[in-house]
């Protein structure tokens, strides 16, 4: 609630920041409009070069100052006066022309302000005054060609401090209004806000007394307005909760089971392990064997882990063919079998090519797995078109044993294997759950199509994103 005042009375005072900004500029417009004009009607006058009254040509500028002031009548505000340099020997009249009326202040009379101006560098300016602010503009003026007269200056001049009293009136009395408005609307937020946020307070109390113990706990839901909504998706996020603190649950318990044998295994052969050199040799092969799978069961683990986060994925673009073919060459060094390079796909497309080939790579190692030396495995990839919608294709196929109907679901599982359970297999059942994950990253799939007896194909299906004319990208 506090932060809507805020906002507002912001907002409020912005604006009248904005509104004063703008009424000093229109002042100053005007102000500046003015002097533009009394200099560009003395400068028309100066032009003719007559003097309107007798006819005759000014010789000097006194006489071209006074006839030009009886023709002014600037108001209290305003001053307009000549000044002809004092020169030694001056034949003709030197010093200050002013108007007939009074000004405000004459600065004209005023030394050391009749010198800030003549002396200042610039045509305009600003001298402060017992009446407050003056602008001031001011030309260069010089006698008739072949005339020997001083030269002098044309000022005219305009007190600001009136119109800038105006603006500062009309701002005390915005600022009053605002303040008004403001205590207005923050009571009706307030009073509002209070009426809105009552169920949600209910929705507050009734999820304190939820813990991580019980996640159980569910609020009623009625009605059919946006709290009624919220409280909908308030328990479903709870569902979400407790299917993953569950998860959660469930795959700590399977990563103990799994660390626990091979610690097991370490711990019982250095309790029995004797004095014999060849035994103690044996003892730390096994040792070391079964820490090498403990390191790979936490590397799997920590991979499954990242592959929840945002930044799990680095995508970009790459060609299907070049990746294609580093699999291929990356995958032969697993093992002594028939490879073969079945098709590649053409086109560019948006993934983290790392965990494509760690995926790959995992689906060729299982296949390595389950074949014997020189048994045939086949890697490909393609771009298809299924009914509108692109799709990028990377599969391995083997001709091994196959994959029961029942199995093919569950070997996707954390720490779950295909066949018998007793069956020895090497591995800690993680890497295809490792493969799954990559693909859903990906916001694509994993397809296995496995018979017995005939082998089994593992297809990474990933959605292709069409928003570049002529290239494909994977999302």
């Amino acid at each position: 609630m506090a932060w809507v005042v805020l906002l507002m009375a912001a907002v409020l005072v912005l604006v009248n920041f904005i509104v004063w900004q703008t009424l000093e500029t229109e002042v100053s417009e005007r102000v500046d409009r003015a002097l533009d004009q009394e200099i560009a009607e003395f400068e028309e006058f100066a032009a003719a070069g007559v003097d309107p009254r007798t006819g005759a040509s000014f010789t000097d500028l006194d006489t071209l100052f006074r006839a030009h002031l009886s023709r002014q009548y600037p108001d209290r505000h305003e001053i307009i006066f000549g000044y002809v340099d004092d020169v030694p020997d001056a034949t003709v009249p030197t010093g200050r022309v002013r108007q007939g009326q009074e000004p405000l202040f004459d600065v004209s009379a005023d030394p050391a302000a009749l010198a800030d101006i003549l002396t200042a560098p610039t045509g305009r300016g600003t001298v402060d005054t017992p009446e407050g602010a003056l602008r001031w503009a001011k030309i260069r003026v010089s006698p008739p060609e072949g005339v020997d007269a001083p030269e002098g200056w044309f000022v005219t001049g305009y007190f600001v401090d009136a119109d800038r009293e105006e603006v500062h009136r009309f701002l005390r009395l915005l600022l009053l209004v605002s303040a008004a408005g403001l205590v207005a609307a923050g009571s009706a937020a307030w009073w509002v806000a209070g009426r809105i946020l009552a169920p949600v307070r209910l929705i507050r109390q009734t999820a304190a007394q939820i813990t991580e113990e019980d996640l159980t706990r569910r609020i009623d839901v009625t009605g059919n307005d946006d709290i009624t909504a919220l409280a909908e998706q308030f328990n479903a996020m709870l569902d979400r909760l407790e299917e993953a603190f569950s998860t959660q649950r469930r795959f700590v318990d399977d990563a103990s089971h799994e660390l626990r044998t091979p610690i097991t295994i370490v711990r019982g052969h250095l309790e029995l392990m004797g004095d014999d050199p060849d035994e103690r040799r044996e003892v730390v092969r096994l040792v070391t064997d079964e820490l090498d799978r403990m390191a790979r069961i936490v590397e799997d683990l920590l991979v499954l882990a990242q592959a929840q986060r945002p930044d799990f994925l680095r995508v970009e673009d790459v060609s299907l063919a070049e990746l294609t073919s580093d699999i291929d060459a990356k995958v032969r060094a697993l093992g002594d079998r028939d490879w073969r390079l079945d098709e590649i796909g053409e086109g560019i497309i948006r993934v983290d090519p790392q965990r494509i080939t760690q995926a790959m790579v995992q689906l060729a190692s299982n296949a390595v797995r389950h074949s014997s030396s020189g048994d045939t495995i086949v890697l490909g990839s393609s771009l298809t078109d299924d009914g509108g919608r692109r799709t990028v294709r990377l599969w391995v196929r083997d001709f091994g044993p196959g994959i029961a109907p029942e199995d093919q679901e569950r070997i996707f599982e954390r720490f779950a294997r295909a066949g018998s359970p007793r069956a020895h297999r090497p591995g800690a059942g993680l890497g295809l759950a490792i493969v799954r994950a990559i693909a859903e990253a990906h916001r694509g799939t994993v397809h296995l199509d496995s018979a017995l007896g005939r082998g089994s194909t593992f297809t990474l299906i990933l959605p292709v994103d069409e928003r570049s004319t002529g290239i494909w990208h994977a999302s």
